[in-house]
């Protein structure tokens, strides 16, 4: 029997791939709630040791932690989204050229983006459906270009069925190439060289459950 990752536990294997220390930007929409993923983690493992990263806003927050309380939220203390955040201990706060000069520069770990399709070499499209009042790319052209490892999280198919999972994108692109791992609710897949390579599948996930051709993917097994 199939069973498709639900949120949470697609953002879980997100979060497995972030390492002690590490700097990671969360896109707007789904990406944000990796922060519920981990406040959650640490009630259910309140003797574990808290996973150590450092998570930028490009509106120029360095140190964002989980969610404020409706005590401790404040206007002022945003996100990229304008949702409210709280801080960690030792956060930094800085304008937009620091900001994108980090992201630009090199020095961000990890770029979580939400898609609306991602190629067999790596483009992705997540900004804009031609004909649909969109809010814009905001830094997402930067961070695909600038971050160390992008990783795309998204439903596998669109409302009429269809794979996200393209040989070419037929949406405008966001970046070409540029994406390292994507996380679906049917499975992980890391692009490139025109196959999709399978990192792991979601329970009784079978090829043909994927709805994508066959040649344009590759086991690990």
């Amino acid at each position: 029997m199939m069973t498709p990752w639900n949120k949470e536990e697609m953002l879980s294997h997100i979060i497995d791939m972030f390492h002690p220390g590490c700097s990671v930007n969360l896109g707007i929409g789904l990406p944000t709630a990796i922060l519920d993923v981990l406040d959650q983690r640490q009630r259910l493992l309140p003797d574990e040791e808290p996973l150590d990263i450092f998570i930028q806003s490009e509106n120029g927050v360095l140190g964002v932690a989980g969610r404020p309380t409706p005590d401790t939220a404040s206007a002022t203390l945003i996100n990229a989204g304008k949702e409210t955040i709280s801080i960690r201990a030792g956060a930094s706060f800085f304008d937009s050229a620091l900001s994108f000069g980090m992201i630009r520069g090199g020095h961000i770990d990890f770029c979580i983006l939400g898609g609306m399709e991602v190629d067999a070499d790596g483009s992705l499209a997540n900004w804009i459906v031609p004909g649909q009042k969109i809010t814009g790319m905001g830094g997402a052209m930067d961070l695909v270009h600038g971050a160390r490892h992008v990783v795309v999280v998204m439903t596998h198919f669109t409302k009429s069925g269809d794979a996200k999972l393209k040989a070419r994108c037929t949406l405008p692109l966001t970046g070409m190439h540029c994406v390292h791992t994507v996380v679906t609710d049917m499975g992980i897949f890391v692009p490139g060289d025109g196959r999709f390579r399978i990192k792991q599948l979601a329970p009784g996930v079978t090829l043909a459950d994927l709805n994508i051709p066959i040649d344009l993917l590759v086991r690990e097994d």
